[in-house]
């Protein structure tokens, strides 16, 4: 079974910044889409950033601030997040894709989703 546990959430001012980690275990997801959404109360998931092979995909919401990279060799998935502002401020979560289950939960660009990890809570103020 894919297990994700992200960490490094917390709270910072605006204009900070934050390095989400999402440490990852599983059969056959090292090469699959991985991918961060996030969720503010009172509204819905939103698809923040993807990564696949070689290629990497952002919300409007995150170019020019946020980075998105993975490190197979520690099996960690990272979101780099730079220049925060106070509507960044929402639960974050890491995702993948699992080929033992075709059902979609969520979807950034070309890359489907269907495994999550806990969350991480990010706290902007302004």
């Amino acid at each position: 079974q894919v297990h994700l546990v992200e960490s490094g959430g917390g709270s910072v001012q605006t204009g900070g910044s934050l390095r989400l980690s999402c440490t990852y275990s599983g059969p056959f997801i090292s090469n699959v889409c991985k991918g961060w959404f996030r969720q503010a109360p009172g509204k819905e998931r939103e698809g923040v950033a993807s990564l696949s092979g070689g290629t990497t995909y952002y919300a409007d919401s995150a170019k020019g601030r946020f980075t998105i990279s993975q490190d197979n060799s520690r099996n960690t998935l990272y979101l780099q997040m730079n220049s925060l502002k106070p509507e960044d401020t929402a639960m974050y979560y890491c995702a993948t894709w699992w080929s033992g289950d075709s059902r979609i939960d969520g979807q950034i660009g070309d890359c489907n989703f269907n495994r999550w990890g806990q969350g991480t809570q990010v706290t902007v103020s302004s």
